[in-house]
């Protein structure tokens, strides 16, 4: 009898898990889901109703835009296309970084470029090469995708440290001044600014870090789980994605603010306006 059940019996078949497709109509109906924020923003009379009509019709055809582009990238997966568009990115992102820092672009562009540049460069080799060990790390399945990520975060942060450094510096410039009369050398006086610096620029990304998987669930994680990954492989991906890009942006900030300030300053310590 237990040769006959071992017989008949038959492994339960493995479930493939399929991502739901949002039809044209449901898509509409996330849409719907503005008029809560429009109604407010027009009740209260902030301004703001045409700007988010706008942001949001530029995020729809931006995303579908990259959805083709990131297909035809996708298929063609070249590795000097792909370090083309990674170069694309960056000059994006320091375009950016610029006009929202308000910074004087002849004495910025350079340091804030290579600092995206060598901060990608020594994540990626590290994330690509070494952790996930592909055998082309150019793949742009993961180089792309992973490079914008960290791209777009380091510009975030970038532009917070950047703006709280040199234009706390500009409205302190006595208090730096005082120190450098008094011996301190222009590490030493910048120092206070540093700090405040980057601790106004990463202290959110700690509190997120801190309270991530109890009430947050970030975006990495969620789009693995859905999209087919077992909890497991989406968990491990989203650790090392959020340790990635949190040492992205330290690179950055501190490449781009040590490399610029070789510049600002003259033989005397002395600068001028940086906006």
């Amino acid at each position: 009898m237990g040769g006959a059940l071992q017989q008949n019996y038959q492994p339960a078949p493995t479930r493939i898990m399929e991502t739901i497709d949002i039809s044209w109509g449901n898509l509409f109906l996330g849409y719907l889901l503005l008029g809560i924020p429009l109604w407010a923003f027009w009740y209260y009379h902030t301004g703001l109703v045409r700007e988010t009509l706008v942001a949001a019709a530029r995020m729809t055809v931006q995303l579908f835009l990259m959805g083709l582009y990131l297909t035809i990238l996708f298929e063609l997966n070249n590795a000097w296309i792909n370090l083309l568009w990674l170069l694309i990115m960056i000059g994006v992102g320091t375009g950016t970084t610029l006009r929202r820092s308000e910074l004087q672009w002849r004495k910025f562009l350079v340091p804030v470029a290579v600092g995206s540049l060598i901060s990608i460069v020594i994540v990626d080799a590290f994330f690509l090469g070494i952790v996930l060990r592909l055998e082309n790390v150019f793949d742009a399945r993961y180089f792309i995708t992973i490079s914008g990520m960290i791209m777009g975060n380091s510009m975030k942060h970038n532009i917070i440290a950047l703006n709280v450094f040199y234009k706390t510096l500009s409205r302190n410039k006595q208090d730096y001044k005082y120190c450098i009369a008094n011996g301190a050398t222009r590490r030493e006086a910048l120092q206070p600014f540093m700090r405040q610096a980057l601790k106004l620029a990463f202290n959110p990304q700690i509190a997120t870090m801190a309270v991530m998987g109890l009430i947050a669930l970030p975006g990495t994680l969620t789009g693995q789980i859905i999209g087919g990954s077992s909890p497991d492989t989406a968990i491990k991906y989203q650790i090392l994605l959020m340790l990635a890009i949190f040492v992205a942006c330290m690179i950055t900030i501190i490449i781009t603010i040590n490399m610029a300030n070789r510049t600002l300053f003259d033989d005397w310590d002395d600068f001028e306006k940086f906006s």
